[in-house]
């Protein structure tokens, strides 16, 4: 049975990251066994940069979208042309800046006078006559509610 019926991970990003990642483990491998440290801690730096390039190349095109594509684009060396706009539920496309949902149309737009702080408009006459509270006694009626 030569046909894939899975589409995952067979990509120039995948399998770049796969070998890359290989790398890093053998030498974080061979320096537990040799002794110094260092040899643990740069395997596991290669085995980070191969999660870096991996993304990178998912980003420019050599990687896919999450889910099953087309049989036409299976290929591991065919490149996806909708990585520019990024790809719907991919986390490595939306850590990226892309792939985010279009602005609805009814979004406000502000322009460069509206975005600034504005100040309470206060009329004039507001200002000019003040407010003076009478209190109320038992001779001008105290209560209102009966009026």
């Amino acid at each position: 049975m030569s046909e894939h019926h899975h589409d995952e991970g067979h990509t120039v990003a995948g399998w770049t990251g796969f070998a890359i990642a290989v790398i890093g483990t053998s030498v974080a491998g061979l320096g537990m066994t040799v002794g110094p440290s260092a040899g643990i801690w740069l395997g596991l730096a290669v085995v980070g940069l191969s999660a870096l390039v991996t993304w990178g190349l998912h980003l420019s095109g050599w990687g896919k979208p999450p889910g099953i594509r087309p049989v036409a684009e299976r290929g591991w060396r065919v490149r996806d042309r909708a990585a520019r706009d990024g790809h719907a539920g991919c986390v490595g496309c939306r850590l990226a800046g892309r792939g985010r949902r279009p602005v609805r149309a009814s979004a406000v737009v502000l322009s460069s006078e509206q975005s600034t702080v504005s100040q309470p408009v206060v009329s004039k006459s507001a200002v000019s006559q003040p407010v003076v509270a009478e209190p109320v006694t038992a001779e001008s009626g105290g209560s209102e509610a009966g009026a």
